[in-house]
């Protein structure tokens, strides 16, 4: 019996509702019922258990998962709450109820995942499997070696030091960067520490999908890049794509994604589905 038993927070991520740490407040606020009573933190539900969140009843998931690649323009906020102004939710008005995977600050734009299937949120944000983030910023005056050396090798913020990652000059004011980790506000706060201030910043890939789309719009992922992106994230893989860089300080170079060509969008993917500016 304990075998068809699932945590409810798991529960709730598996049905599309919400990721595990929305359910885990859900559940700290005593807004979740199984069969009529509040459950403790941990609690395990059965298939024949009747769950509601706000008395409204949690159905198990039974279509296909959405899995969205979005350009957020610069302004938009990344939350759920639909009290927020200019909230990803709202703004995109998709059909069904869905999510981001992670967030990019109001000021920055690009890439982002919106998605129902609260079980890969906790995959991609689980920060020891490294997986890769990569960006174009913009600053307010000239780059130099020297700070693209420093920004590359580590930088002292939030009590801590960046793990080192790959950085390269693009023009006088514009660099690109690879992150394996995602502190708050990270590269903004790298920036600040050498003395510079970020204008702009857009994310032009996660793991293995890359931005290819109008600001403002979105694309459904493709099944071959669902699949190759659950190979990557699967914490189990030992694959040197599934472990970029490693934690240890003597890791190899980081290995440079390079997306196939079997994965470029059919002409016209780019156009549908999507919000009107």
């Amino acid at each position: 019996m304990e075998e068809n038993l699932t945590r409810i927070n798991k529960f709730l991520s598996e049905t599309g509702f919400c990721s595990r740490r929305e359910a885990d407040k859900l559940l700290d606020e005593g807004r979740i019922t199984i069969n009529g009573i509040v459950p403790e933190m941990g609690t395990k539900v059965s298939p024949d258990d009747e769950v509601r969140v706000d008395g409204k009843l949690v159905r198990e998931k039974t279509e296909k998962p959405v899995y969205l690649a979005f350009y957020k323009p610069v302004g938009i906020e990344c939350t759920t709450n639909l009290e927020v102004r200019n909230n990803i939710v709202d703004y995109i008005n998709y059909p069904k109820r869905i999510f981001p995977i992670g967030r990019l600050d109001k000021a920055s734009e690009g890439l982002i995942f919106m998605t129902n299937d609260g079980d890969i949120v906790n995959k991609i944000l689980r920060a020891r499997n490294n997986h890769e983030k990569e960006y174009t910023v913009t600053v307010n005056k000239p780059i130099t070696d020297r700070f693209i050396q420093r920004m590359g090798g580590g930088i002292p913020i939030l009590d801590t030091i960046t793990k080192k990652c790959k950085v390269e000059q693009i023009s006088k004011f514009v660099f690109r960067i690879t992150l394996t980790q995602g502190l708050n506000r990270q590269i903004r706060r790298m920036c600040e520490y050498l003395g510079y201030e970020v204008t702009a910043l857009k994310r032009i890939r996660i793991i293995n999908i890359s931005l290819d789309v109008p600001v403002g719009r979105y694309r459904e992922l493709t099944d071959a890049e669902i699949k190759e992106l659950n190979i990557l994230i699967e914490p189990s893989s030992k694959t040197e794509e599934a472990s970029f860089l490693k934690e240890s300080p003597k890791a190899a170079p980081q290995k440079e994604y390079r997306k196939p060509l079997s994965q470029k969008p059919k002409p016209g993917n780019n156009n549908r589905n999507f919000r009107k500016e």
